[in-house]
């Protein structure tokens, strides 16, 4: 049986306690991880207006805290998707403590069409007061796989954290989608990323998905998320998501075959699906 908890949230937010793994001693579950909590929409409008709600939520609870507001971003479907939601409340969310970061980026200049950067900047970035220094863009002038040192880098200085140490950074709020493949960010199924755990950003040359070039967000720093928000709409989806959103007992029996989405499980964090009847039909 699958014990997926479906919450509906009208104004409220809903934050999920964490579950006991069946044997925290295993590689796919680790104590402290969060289960998965579905939060359905009729619509993408409806969608939208429940994230930009838990993202004020976020913003709110964070507020007496000196430390940067730490955001990673996706591209795909997710800054349309979370745009309209997220500039209701632009009155209300002080940006200028924003830091923010993108969950996996392409290789590709910041102009171009495949860029996300440029995709979340046409659709909220450019709306609302957040410094230009806050928004971390990829550096096109060096190599693929010193880029992704250089982010690195970037995120070390930002929060503070000596990648050397056995320390992560903790984002306040990661804003992921999800391919129909089951992939997020830039980690594939089968693909040997899967299995990174020293780097926090990584580079691949041989994304299935065009353009083969990419940096990524690793799992360490997924899973170290105080907040992580998935959002998937449309009938695409549907198939998958019950694979991704299933129980902790049912994500350690799938082991090494488990989909890249289905993995990002934060420990001491929450993590809240946000999706849409259609993407929800088959739950």
């Amino acid at each position: 049986m699958r014990h997926l908890l479906l919450v509906l949230i009208c104004s409220s937010f809903v934050l999920q306690g964490f579950s006991t793994c069946p044997d925290s001693s295993t590689s796919t579950c680790k104590e402290g991880m969060a289960s998965s909590v579905v939060v359905k929409s009729a619509s993408k409008e409806e969608l939208s207006q429940k994230v930009g709600e838990a993202v004020l939520k976020v913003v709110e609870d964070s507020k007496g805290s000196d430390a940067p507001f730490l955001v990673a971003l996706s591209g795909g479907s997710l800054p349309k998707l979370l745009a309209a939601g997220l500039l209701a409340h632009t009155d209300k969310i002080d940006f200028s403590k924003w830091h923010v970061f993108f969950a996996d980026e392409r290789y590709v200049a910041h102009t171009h069409e495949d860029s996300n950067l440029l995709a979340c900047k046409e659709a909220f970035l450019d709306k609302v007061p957040i410094p230009q220094d806050n928004i971390y863009g990829i550096d096109m002038s060096k190599s693929l796989a010193e880029s992704a040192l250089a982010y690195q880098e970037d995120l070390s200085r930002v929060s503070g954290i000596d990648p050397t140490s056995s320390k992560v950074p903790r984002f306040d709020l990661v804003l992921l989608g999800m391919g129909p493949d089951g992939h997020t960010c830039s980690l594939f199924p089968g693909h040997s990323l899967l299995d990174e755990s020293k780097l926090w950003v990584a580079s691949i040359d041989d994304s299935p998905k065009p353009p083969p070039q990419r940096i990524t967000l690793t799992y360490p720093v997924l899973d170290n998320a105080k907040n992580v928000f998935f959002l998937a709409a449309g009938s695409s989806k549907a198939e998958v998501l019950p694979k991704v959103t299933v129980s902790l007992e049912e994500l350690e029996k799938m082991g090494s075959s488990a989909l890249p989405a289905a993995r990002v499980r934060p420990e001491n964090g929450n993590l809240i699906w946000f999706v849409d009847d259609a993407a929800a039909a088959k739950l």
